[in-house]
């Protein structure tokens, strides 16, 4: 069946009018007429009662009027979706990624992309939906490497400034955290601090379920951090945060993108490559 004839018969059967149909589809009421009589010719059916220039619907052109109008509007709100989705790329990830890092990124990509708006919100949990790109903190003995955008390592940071800790004097306030998804892998400080020589330093440990806020207490002078690099590349080019000659050291924790080749929009492809950047500079 012609879509074109289709479309002229929803049109005509909606409008009540040939005459409506043409102006609304930018056709001829002639080109009308020629579709829907072609269509009835293939369907060997009458579609129209036609008493001159009147024209009614008969039994089953009401039928399959019903069954068109329903279908082009599943076609019109399906193409709106697709359209919306190539201009906005909607993100779902970790409180703390979003605030230290994507966040203060988002102005520099939409300058780049000024085309592209993004829309940023926070969960622990991964979204399913085929528009939401969610950037996830995971284990990387289960995490696909493909959808791997940075393996995450871990130091210690402070306030810009500050004098650097004598470890092995005072007690010194270290701030971690404690995930609220028990199946994560923890922070390695133990490891930490045996790569550093420090397996006896004079260490309080305070906790909390997001590394955002051991961050704010570091910068707010009140401790030291230990976290993810990722999350203060930039607080540390600002002259922010410091850390004090101490070696990295890696993780079994990931950023990644579940089924990130799954996502096929040219302005989600953009933020991928955009998002592997930062996270990687």
């Amino acid at each position: 069946m012609s879509l074109q004839a289709l479309k002229a018969f929803e049109s005509a059967a909606r409008r009540g009018s040939f005459k409506l149909a043409a102006e609304e589809l930018s056709l001829t009421p002639t080109a009308i007429s020629h579709h829907i009589g072609n269509l009835e010719s293939r369907l060997n059916v009458s579609l129209f009662h036609r008493q001159g220039r009147r024209i009614s619907l008969t039994g089953t052109g009401i039928r399959l009027a019903k069954a068109t109008s329903e279908g082009f509007r599943k076609i019109d709100s399906a193409l709106e979706e697709v359209v919306k989705a190539g201009n906005t790329v909607r993100v779902t990830t970790t409180s703390s990624l979003a605030a230290m890092v994507l966040i203060p990124s988002q102005h520099d990509f939409e300058q780049a992309n000024p085309e592209i708006s993004v829309e940023i919100s926070t969960g622990e949990s991964v979204d399913s939906q085929s528009y939401i790109i969610p950037v996830r903190l995971g284990d990387v003995s289960v995490v696909e490497e493909s959808d791997v955008v940075r393996f995450e390592s871990f130091n210690v940071f402070g306030a810009y400034g500050m004098t650097p800790p004598s470890w092995a004097n005072a007690p010194l306030t270290l701030f971690t955290t404690e995930w609220k998804n028990k199946a994560l892998p923890a922070p390695p400080l133990t490891d930490w601090l045996e790569k550093n020589g420090l397996e006896g330093a004079n260490i309080q440990l305070k906790t909390f379920d997001q590394e955002l806020f051991g961050i704010q207490q570091a910068m707010a002078g009140n401790g030291l951090v230990f976290c993810s690099t990722t999350l203060v590349e930039r607080l540390l080019r600002a002259n922010v945060l410091q850390h004090f000659d101490t070696q990295s050291v890696t993780s079994d924790l990931c950023y990644y993108v579940p089924g990130r080749d799954s996502f096929e929009t040219r302005s989600a492809a953009r933020f991928l490559n955009w998002i592997e950047g930062i996270l990687n500079q």
